[in-house]
């Protein structure tokens, strides 16, 4: 989207603000008070929202198993099984590959894509995935055939890149396609013509798995996004029966109960404390690299903040760097890396002529490997950087900063997939809660979100109309969207658009 112009004219196309996905969540009212002044109750109200959103999945597990049926059924005819997303879910789409390749190893039959490539795992590719036709173009150059299934998982139901994918799928493909997303269906129908489209095609498959409202509105990374990881998971990864999904969901619940307060409140402390003294912190990681990932880079547009760069990356070099960084210890290069996160060869795009980023030469520019160190050194000039590890040890997960190492055992009969789900809700909780204590939301307000897409953009201009409410000022939807693409140029890195387009329409 080049213009305000340009993004009205688009009608109703991004404008989602009726969605539940997309609306504050009542129990996490005030969450940017109750960080700053009683950190534990903090962690406790979005555990309990987790809790929920896990108690909701257990409904869904009937479907669940006729997913794996589907699953099974297309393997043993000889077909692949392909996961889509955009963002969220095409990163818990990488991750559910790579723990399936991690637990089927030499098998080359399930294969995850996302809108931009996996160079989009790193940082988001502006406006990829409000095309349907780069959807359909993806799915169709990595030789999706007759015999295959695709499964797209999506937040909020409406993502034009996987619907376009889904879409060729039920074309090309004898297997029906699973669509997977986290709306009521009426919204979708009445409101979103490409989502009926889907809902209405008794060629696709659809599993509805809506949670409710987001911890923090419209993050759809935090709970949307787990009930999808665990949904596919469950599907792609085991063999238990329901009787025994239910219970590990339950036990979910009650290790994030009983463990996650104690566990986060030293770090969420410590890493906070870091970025208030303008210091870095540099995660090691080695057994859980993925979801680590997945966590600190979905830090960036969350919360407006530098993503990831490296030194032919110039738009992001002209940036303050990034508050963090990741390095995988004991790889030596930076491709080795890009195997060790994905458990296999990085794909690039390369649709040189959509985006430059989308080459294979811009994506080995990022090292994630022992040479991480030496980068973040010349980019912050020798600035401090604390280590903060997280691994796998002994039956247990470990973290450790500075002088802090907490353990958590895992119980007796945990898989992969429990393991990188619950680290994921406790990172979710960790960063968003750091990011509270630096003031980078307000209320539960993504205060902080950079319009990179069409969704965005509409998310900040509600966020700012939300605001403007309070206040008793009434300003018209496409005032707000005009003003934040006034500013969008304007704004820097330490500069919040949501706020300035508040106080500016404010006056």
């Amino acid at each position: 989207m080049n213009s305000a112009a340009e993004f009205l004219a688009t009608g109703k196309k991004f404008q989602l603000g009726f969605l539940e996905t997309e609306k504050p969540n009542p129990k996490t009212v005030h969450l940017s008070d109750i960080v700053k002044n009683d950190l534990e109750k903090a962690i406790e109200i979005l555990v309990g929202v987790d809790v929920d959103a896990l108690e909701k999945l257990k409904l869904k597990i009937p479907e669940i198993l006729n997913l794996r049926k589907e699953i099974q059924a297309t393997f043993k005819n000889g077909g692949r099984v392909f996961l889509c997303g955009c963002g969220a879910t095409g990163r818990l789409s990488m991750t559910l590959e790579s723990l399936y390749r991690e637990q089927n190893p030499g098998r080359e039959d399930v294969t995850a894509f996302m809108a931009g490539g996996d160079v989009a795992l790193v940082h988001s590719l502006e406006g990829f995935e409000d095309f349907p036709e780069y959807g359909e173009r993806h799915l169709r150059e990595l030789g999706f055939g007759e015999k295959d299934l695709l499964i797209s998982p999506t937040e909020g139901g409406e993502t034009p890149y996987v619907i376009g994918a889904t879409e060729a799928a039920a074309q090309i493909s004898k297997v029906k396609p699973y669509f997977l997303y986290c709306n009521p269906d009426e919204l979708l129908v009445q409101n979103v013509e490409r989502s009926r489209r889907v809902l209405e095609n008794s060629g696709i498959h659809k599993i509805n798995l809506c949670v409710g409202n987001m911890s923090l509105t419209g993050s759809t990374r935090m709970q949307a996004s787990t009930v999808l990881q665990l949904a596919i998971g469950f599907a792609l990864l085991s063999e238990d029966s329901a009787e025994k999904l239910k219970e590990t969901l339950t036990v979910m619940q009650s290790y994030l109960q009983e463990n996650a307060v104690s566990f986060l409140v030293p770090f969420i402390k410590l890493e906070s404390g870091e970025y208030l003294e303008s210091r870095y912190i540099l995660y090691c990681v080695r057994d859980y690299a993925i979801t680590v990932f997945t966590d600190t880079t979905e830090r960036a547009p969350t919360f407006s903040l530098t993503p990831f760069s490296h030194k032919g990356a110039t738009k992001l070099l002209k940036l303050k760097p990034s508050r963090c960084y990741i390095a995988i210890p004991n790889v030596k290069s930076p491709r080795d890396a890009w195997q060790s996160l994905l458990g296999r060869a990085p794909r690039a795009l390369n649709w040189s002529e959509v985006d430059a980023r989308t080459n294979d030469e811009y994506m080995q520019g990022f090292d994630f490997s022992d040479g991480a160190r030496e980068f973040r050194k010349s980019l912050t000039n020798n600035a401090e950087h604390s280590d903060f590890e997280i691994f796998r040890h002994e039956n247990s997960l470990l973290w450790r900063l500075q002088d802090v190492e907490m353990r958590l055992l895992w119980p007796a009969e945990s898989t992969a997939l429990f393991e990188h789900t619950v680290l994921k809700m406790l990172l979710n909780t960790h960063s968003t809660l750091v990011m509270g204590l630096l003031d980078r939301y307000k209320s539960n307000l993504m205060t902080w979100v950079y319009p990179t897409n069409g969704k965005l953009i509409d998310r900040a201009s509600r966020y700012v109309q939300t605001l403007l409410k309070e206040d008793g000022c009434e300003v018209s939807y496409e005032k707000v969207v005009e003003k934040i693409f006034e500013l969008k140029t304007a704004v820097t890195d330490n500069d919040s658009i949501v706020l300035a387009a508040y106080e500016s329409l404010r006056k």
